[in-house]
């Protein structure tokens, strides 16, 4: 049996393998395609990098891959990093400062930075130098560096967390990536199941793509669970299959878990279906506020089974034919 510092490597070759590689395998998201290409296109045509891009949008929808074909297309080294990882402002500075040439430099949930680094960070964008301190008190004296042209990716789950003057700095555009329709997860699915050697009947198709929660990293995930679970059991894929597993893995048909029921069935039983206050509602299923906001609510709001309003989260009539029983999947 392997280990978990074994099998690390294989889970992420595995993922970048599912990862699109060129414009036309990235499937979705039309739009937003087509204006990177053109910014892409445009500083090619000029022989310089594009300007600074921003991505958001709910995780899982295809932030990271655009990064990487940013880059490929630009024939460009990728340097990835988080914003969580940059605590101190020596940290961007080794980032910046050790950048090759013509580098796409991408940020993951670049909202995470801090308004230190973010300061620092600004002539970095506008400019092209970095702004160092040396020394303390009245003999400390600030010294200019020329850094090596780049373009910053930045993506982000949490837009409203940016600050307006980082906002501002990615004049190549700001972009929003939406959750995805059944006929897109389904090409995605697809191509995953070629790429994994799996023969995947449309039945099977069909029903990854329902309980994937629009969203392409959850389909590819989702396919990969049942794909270990016909293995184990030896069985070709099949629909039958493929509902025993996720009946195993605790995904209903519209690829709704436990813990998202529970919050329905709190907001109902404990709030009468509300209006309840996101703290309130996070306090009684005993988790972080950021979690029911971030991860529980953007696929309930997309099915229609609860609101905001300005006095809480409220159960929709949706929501509660839902937990009778009586919604059916379309």
């Amino acid at each position: 049996m392997s280990t978990p510092s074994e099998s690390l490597p294989l889970s992420k070759s595995l993922d970048a393998a599912l990862r699109p590689s060129v414009w036309d395998e990235y499937v979705g998201q039309k739009q937003v395609k087509a204006n990177v290409r053109v910014a892409i296109d445009a500083a090619k045509k000029r022989g310089s990098m594009p300007e600074h891009i921003l991505f958001y949008g709910p995780p899982g929808v295809g932030k990271t891959t655009l990064a990487h074909l940013v880059a490929s297309t630009l024939e460009s080294p990728l340097k990835s990093t988080s914003g969580v990882a940059i605590e101190r402002s020596g940290d961007l500075a080794a980032i910046l400062t050790n950048l090759e040439p013509n580098t796409v430099l991408f940020i993951d949930e670049i909202h995470r930075l801090s308004r230190k680094i973010e300061e620092l960070l600004y002539p970095a964008l506008e400019s092209g130098h970095l702004d160092i301190i040396l020394g303390k008190g009245p003999s400390a004296r600030t010294v200019e560096l020329a850094l090596p042209s780049f373009t910053l990716v930045g993506a982000t789950t949490r837009m409203a967390e940016l600050s307006g003057p980082l906002r501002s700095r990615f004049g190549g555009g700001t972009y929003q990536l939406d959750f995805y329709n059944n006929d897109d997860l389904k090409d995605i699915i697809r191509r995953s199941a070629q790429l994994l050697d799996l023969k995947a009947p449309e039945e099977v198709v069909d029903r990854i793509a329902a309980r994937s929660r629009a969203t392409p990293r959850v389909a590819n995930a989702l396919l990969k669970r049942v794909r270990d679970f016909s293995e184990v059991h030896n069985r070709p894929l099949s629909a039958k299959l493929c509902d025993e597993a996720c009946e195993l893995f605790g995904i209903d048909a519209y690829g709704l878990t436990k813990d998202d029921r529970r919050y329905l069935e709190t907001l109902l039983k404990s709030f009468h279906g509300g209006p309840a206050g996101v703290r309130a509602l996070a306090a009684a299923i005993h988790e972080d506020p950021d979690t029911v906001e971030y991860i529980y609510e953007p696929y309930l709001l997309r099915l229609g089974f609860i609101e905001r309003s300005p006095r809480g989260r409220v159960l929709t009539p949706e929501g509660r034919a839902f937990l009778r029983g009586e919604k059916q999947v379309i």
